[in-house]
């Protein structure tokens, strides 16, 4: 795209953007339960109540983001809200998109009937088929009593080169004719309420936790440690050649998973060799272990770094950085993956934010990248790590994956 029509662009793209965040049923509720206090039977309450904070102040139900202008390479805009429990009583937290607007084509109108239209549909569509990317991330789906917080989070984002110039153009003409539309209803009639280019309604929703099989299991949460025995095939309490310093890689393990996914740390070298050798490397590795264990995935590590939707990026040569953002819905993760290998890219975390994932030297997934490459992952320095396509023929590690029965922990 020329330079200066980019900049056109830009101009007519100002107070393009409007969020509105509808947060339901989250300040005060009140639960009954059971109890014999005394020799008759009366029905005690707990109360239970959620607040919402922003930017170190409390704020209301309803909040709306206003963003005065979205254009092609804009600095990558976040909301953080953060969800405290300061009542008696454990609650679980979702999210959902109730509709969607985009300017005022039908086919980009999206009322959620959780029946043809799904809010998870809804939002891959913002996340994925837009020259803008609206990305949301919720760091936990419950919140303890008077324990840690939940962070809510929405990201918006419009890389400058995205490869697709003619829709970046597309967008930017439709959204200023929009505009211009709007006022003139306005002129038209005084009374008139001037519609945002695009409005998007979500709804988050604090609920009592209720040990159900879907419920998020509070004991194992992603990034947890957790000292386990590969040949004893049980929890341990002291680092040796057999109890391994292992992390927790399921993003939200539920109360009816039998299993829980570990990774052992990389920053222990087990074996390294080449890509052709990974399977004899593993089954060298994993000879005297007796819990179930499978190879690494890049599936594996994208469904974790994804959860950052800021800055968590797929980078290619010639074009901008993009949010990977949400991965969750149907095959978007293959389609993920290929984007990357098609355009010769690679995928970049903070290292503070995954930590367990880090590793100086490069350690293998079982995913093949191409021909001649297979993703595998390394620290690019003290800030930031990458997963990336290595020669088949590099010396890196292999850190097999531990799939230990929640009995035995």
């Amino acid at each position: 795209m020329n330079p200066r029509y980019k900049r056109y662009l830009r101009i007519n793209l100002i107070s393009l953007f409007f969020i509105v965040l509808s947060f339901i049923s989250v300040t005060l509720a009140w639960f009954a339960y059971s109890g014999l206090s005394t020799v008759s039977t009366d029905v005690g309450v707990k109360a239970w109540y959620i607040e919402l904070e922003k930017n170190g102040e409390s704020i209301s139900n309803n909040i709306v983001i206003s963003l005065s202008e979205i254009y092609p390479g804009m600095e990558t805009l976040n909301e953080v809200v953060k969800i405290k429990n300061m009542g008696d009583t454990d609650a679980q937290i979702k999210y959902s998109i109730v509709s969607a607007r985009i300017l005022d084509d039908p086919n980009d109108n999206y009322v959620v009937d959780n029946e043809t239209i799904t809010s998870d549909y809804v939002e891959d569509i913002l996340a994925h088929e837009y020259p803008f990317h609206l990305n949301i991330s919720l760091s936990k789906n419950y919140v303890l009593s008077k324990g840690e917080e939940s962070i809510f989070e929405v990201s918006v984002s419009w890389p400058l080169d995205s490869g697709h110039d003619a829709l970046d153009s597309k967008w930017g003409s439709d959204a200023y004719k929009f505009q211009l539309s709007e006022e003139e209803k306005r002129m038209q009639d005084e009374n008139y309420q001037v519609r945002p280019p695009i409005q998007i309604v979500i709804s988050v929703i604090a609920e009592q936790y209720i040990d159900k099989p879907d419920s998020s299991d509070v004991r194992y949460n992603l990034g947890d440690m957790i000292l386990f025995d590969v040949v004893d095939n049980k929890k341990c309490t002291e680092l040796s050649d057999t109890c391994l310093a292992t992390y927790v890689i399921d993003v939200d393990n539920k109360l009816g998973d039998e299993v829980v996914t570990l990774m052992p740390t990389p920053k222990k070298t087990y074996l390294n060799g080449i890509y052709n050798n990974y399977d004899t490397l593993f089954s060298t590795i994993t000879n005297d272990w007796t819990v179930e264990k499978r190879p690494l995935t890049v599936e594996d590590l994208l469904r974790i770094v994804s959860k950052d939707v800021m800055n968590s990026v797929l980078v290619r040569e010639n074009l901008s950085d993009a949010i990977i953002g949400n991965l969750k819905y149907q095959d978007r993760i293959q389609t993920e993956i290929e984007r990357a290998t098609n355009e010769g890219g690679y995928y970049v975390f903070e290292y503070e934010k995954f930590e367990f994932l880090s590793s100086n030297v490069c350690y293998w997934t079982k995913t093949e990248y191409n021909n001649e490459l297979a993703f595998a992952l390394k620290n690019i320095d003290q800030n930031q790590t990458k997963i990336y396509g290595e020669l088949k023929n590099t010396n890196c590690n292999v850190v097999p994956v531990i799939l230990a029965n929640k009995n035995n922990l």
